[in-house]
């Protein structure tokens, strides 16, 4: 998972789940609708990766700058940003409800404007536009669930919300491949995004607010009304008593540790449990992207490219399956977490993922390194002007293959008949690239034809399948139960925060890294950060699987210090003193 999760749920809870929705399937019908906004997180989020590809094909721009389509992709995160903190905003003022409605539109919006973008950098406001949506559905969307479930089977429904997150990326990859043979690709890969939140628009006005929020808002009559459509009536008086306590105890913590970030944020620094809390819940949301997961997210097809793929269609394909492993991931996830704990889930998650890494690297390096050399006669001779420059320039080409002549931002046309053998650095324009496929050979200029491209597929599929495993969802479960409760709200919305932070790092960076350092310096780079984060969880990240609130503060208290460097408690007593 990338900026959500899908919190463990036990056996017992599903059980209860579906005897509930049996019986009152208006439950099921308020947290499926606002679980679409969770569906269009994910679909939102991950079908930049194949309509790059095509964007690239349509604007020549797109094509020659990697900053431009580094901006495309990470926009969206940067508005995200934005939109979670106005989220956060209307969610308290206007109501969860309005919050949604307003996000719906902010979709609709951001995809049509994307669909009929003449220029990228029409392309690039459509993406603000979703990204605010994205920004404000993520924070929106599992409160409205949350506060419209009966808290027995509160977790599984949430749960769902994060699961269709999942399946939304794995959707915007199967339509993705559905559009590769139909005129106008992109624009109806990223237009069709815009009919979902139609769909939730239309649901949402039949639905009521939370019922927290209009008690809060002092309508308690219609907040009775909704409970009453949620719980059995003998249940309901007892609800409506628990929502009065917790929205004054919510008060009091407020009139404690003030109602804005800073006063909070003061508050948490002078507080040595919720400050060690913060570390360890920062550094868990910081790591999950620093592991380079959202640039597999992101740029799945073009990294498929780079492995040697140079088909869209099957670089889609390749990451459609990839996808579809992180959703298989998350529910093995669902089973192992509370079996084995967050904290050894996430150490051993990361061990793989490095080993991962540092074998993807090399797959990539030795790709680079063999990569099949230059035919300097069909160079010189394949038609007019089209010799790339810096080839016909260069002192001595005795050295030179496809990487070389891709760095040098041309193309390579591959050997008719075998793919692995010299073929001709032209330069990199579109009708070239014809021209090269028109005589039966493949056209190549992100990635060269390899021998290992199919094992770098299934080192990525490894990758992926331990990050959701551990990493995926192990950030978002420990934020949830290692502040003390009245910072909860705040220290998840700081490690959130960091999140986003961190995700826009990594998705604005990627493709210049791949042309700074290669493709293989970049996983390597990725790897080293996934050491450097196996160490700050390790020392910072106690365990908190079943772990009373009190005792994770006691803990955090004393400081945390894991095996071999945990402290020796003096022997007690029995009248508790020293012996």
């Amino acid at each position: 998972m990338v900026e959500g999760g899908i919190a463990p749920v036990n056996k017992t809870e599903f059980t209860e789940l579906f005897r509930t929705i049996w019986k009152t399937p208006y439950i099921l019908r308020l947290a499926m609708t606002a679980g679409i906004g969770g569906l269009l997180f994910g679909y939102d989020t991950a079908v930049i990766s194949g309509a790059l590809l095509y964007l690239r094909d349509d604007f020549k721009s797109v094509d020659k700058h990697t900053w431009l389509q580094e901006l495309i992709v990470s926009t969206s995160i940067a508005a995200a940003i934005i939109g979670a903190a106005i989220g956060a905003w209307m969610n308290d003022s206007l109501g969860r409800k309005k919050a949604i409605l307003t996000a719906d539109v902010l979709f609709f919006v951001g995809s049509l404007v994307m669909a009929v973008a003449p220029f990228p950098s029409i392309v690039v406001i459509g993406r603000i536009l979703v990204g605010l949506g994205v920004g404000m559905t993520s924070m929106t969307s599992p409160l409205y669930i949350s506060e419209t479930s009966p808290a027995r089977i509160r977790g599984a429904l949430i749960s769902m919300n994060g699961f269709l997150l999942t399946f939304g990326q794995f959707l915007s990859y199967l339509i993705n491949l559905g559009f590769t043979k139909v005129p106008g690709t992109w624009r109806w890969m990223l237009g069709v995004a815009g009919i979902p939140p139609i769909i939730q628009f239309v649901l949402m006005l039949l639905l009521p607010e939370s019922p927290r929020w209009l008690y809060k808002q002092g309508k308690v009559k219609q907040a009775t009304e909704i409970l009453g459509k949620i719980y059995p009536i003998d249940e309901v008086g007892k609800e409506l008593e628990q929502l009065k306590a917790s929205i004054e105890a919510a008060e009091a913590d407020e009139a404690s540790i003030g109602n804005n970030f800073f006063t909070k944020f003061r508050s948490a620094m002078k507080n040595i449990e919720v400050r060690r809390a913060l570390y360890a819940g920062v550094a868990v949301q910081v790591v999950q992207q620093f592991v380079g997961i959202n640039s597999v997210m992101y740029y799945g097809a073009s990294i498929m490219q780079l492995a040697g793929f140079a088909s869209k269609a099957v670089a889609l394909a390749l990451s459609l399956v990839t996808t579809g492993l992180n959703a298989v991931g998350s529910i093995i996830s669902m089973l192992f977490m509370d079996r084995q704990g967050r904290r050894r889930m996430m150490i051993v998650s990361l061990v793989f993922i490095i080993i991962g890494l540092v074998v993807l690297s090399a797959v990539f390096y030795q790709s680079s390194q063999h990569a099949p050399g230059i035919n300097n006669y069909d160079s010189s001779h394949f038609g007019n002007n089209s010799t790339c420059t810096a080839y016909i320039s260069a002192p001595d080409t005795s050295r030179w293959n496809c990487m070389t002549c891709l760095k040098q931002k041309c193309g390579f046309c591959a050997s008719k008949g075998d793919k692995f053998q010299p073929g001709s650095c032209l330069a990199n324009e579109k009708a070239i690239g014809n021209m090269c496929t028109q005589q039966h050979r493949v056209w190549y200029d992100e990635g060269c034809p390899s021998k290992l491209g199919m094992f770098a597929v299934l080192l990525l599929g490894f990758y992926i399948i331990v990050y959701s495993l551990g990493m995926g969802t192990g950030p978002w479960i420990v934020n949830a139960e290692i502040y003390p409760l009245k910072y909860r709200g705040f220290g998840g919305g700081v490690a959130a925060m960091s999140n986003w932070t961190a995700n826009l790092i990594v998705s604005m960076n990627f493709l210049s890294l791949t042309e700074a350092l290669g493709t293989w310096g970049t996983f390597l780079l990725f790897a080293g950060f996934s050491f450097l984060g196996l160490i700050a969880i390790y020392f910072l990240v106690p365990e908190t699987k079943g772990v009373p609130l009190e005792e994770i503060e006691k803990v955090l208290r004393k400081g945390f210090r894991p095996w071999p460097f945990e402290r020796k408690e003096k022997a007690q007593n029995i009248d508790g003193v020293s012996a």
